[in-house]
């Protein structure tokens, strides 16, 4: 179809499947939902370039094609195969994807978390019959066990400022450190727990670290010693996530290797906000980890895969 600018696009929000990538059509105007493996595709609903799919015009005629995967490893996953570029639900609770012998999954249930409040002081995750996700309901207790449970959140309020009567100044921020990076080397996410919002709520955050990149050279350990805590790369790198770009290049410390069986980890570490740009020209901010000292153990990991992941190591806090 011949493309007509100015750009006309739909007022509403593009509403697309858990997992599925939203990409520009072949005008370059609109934003659509991109099509999967084995999906018919053309130049106006295009594969997901993200999976590493594209539009094979060769099996079918008048302009349409198929998704397919470029070449690139199975996974294994409990005794099934998957193949390259195909998406697949383990559980009614994951949407996951094999990319060239990695699986990763989003869960399709919310996992937040909810403190005691007035309005709720008994929160419970009940699981309904028929359903997949668990619901929050709020139990009623007594008013003594109300005000107990109220006053593990809520300061009772400042007797100096009485005008500071709202949740954020009166909630006791609660925070869990970061947990361990999901991937070894690469880009992994490190996710937290924290009620510091305005509505004094527990949540979970999430970031994005890399201990190493996966082709990092491994540097020689000087004499005497038997792990390289904190190489530095020596050239500046640009960040990747999900086919974008970070925007400025940086030279973060990486955890190095230990040649006596022991694992080198993240110890302190600090989060800023990396700004990315990605092939539809649009740009988005992520929290990501920046580390500034690792340690060296014999806890190590045993799975590199964040939902599959043994591994319960966390992380100190950030330090500025």
């Amino acid at each position: 179809q011949a493309c007509t600018y100015p750009c006309q696009c739909p007022s509403q929000p593009l509403q697309c499947p858990a997992g599925t990538s939203h990409v520009l059509d072949a005008c370059g105007c609109c934003k659509v939902c991109a099509r999967q493996l084995g999906e018919l595709c053309s130049l106006q609903k295009p594969c997901d370039h993200h999976k590493g799919l594209y539009c094979d015009f060769s099996k079918i005629h008048r302009g349409s094609g198929i998704c397919l995967a470029h070449e690139g490893a199975t996974c294994d996953l409990l005794g099934k195969i998957y193949h390259n570029g195909e998406s697949f639900q383990p559980t009614c609770k994951l949407q996951c994807i094999c990319m060239d012998g990695a699986i990763g999954c989003i869960p399709l249930c919310s996992d937040d978390l909810r403190l005691p409040s007035p309005e709720c002081p008994n929160p419970r995750r009940v699981k309904f019959r028929n359903k997949c996700c668990e619901e929050w309901i709020c139990e009623e207790g007594s008013e003594e066990n109300r005000f107990e449970t109220a006053m593990a959140v809520f300061r009772e309020d400042p007797a100096s400022k009485p005008e500071l009567n709202n949740l954020q100044e009166n909630c006791l921020v609660q925070t869990t450190e970061w947990s361990a990076c999901s991937k070894s080397c690469g880009m992994g996410i490190s996710a937290r727990v924290t009620n510091d919002n305005p509505q004094c709520r527990l949540e979970k955050e999430t970031r994005l670290c890399m201990v190493r990149p996966c082709d990092f050279p491994m540097e020689k350990t000087k004499k005497g010693k038997k792990c390289v805590r904190t190489p530095k790369p020596r050239q500046s790198l640009h960040f990747e996530f999900s086919g974008c770009t970070s925007t400025h290049s940086y030279r973060p410390k990486f955890c190095g290797s230990c040649t006596d069986g022991r694992c080198c980890t993240p110890y302190v570490t600090s989060t800023v906000e990396v700004e990315f740009r990605c092939p539809e020209g649009d740009f988005f901010q992520r929290k990501m980890m920046f580390i500034k000292i690792c340690s060296c153990h014999y806890d190590c990991p045993r799975d590199n895969d964040i939902f599959l992941a043994t591994y319960h190591r966390r992380m100190i806090g950030d330090h500025v």
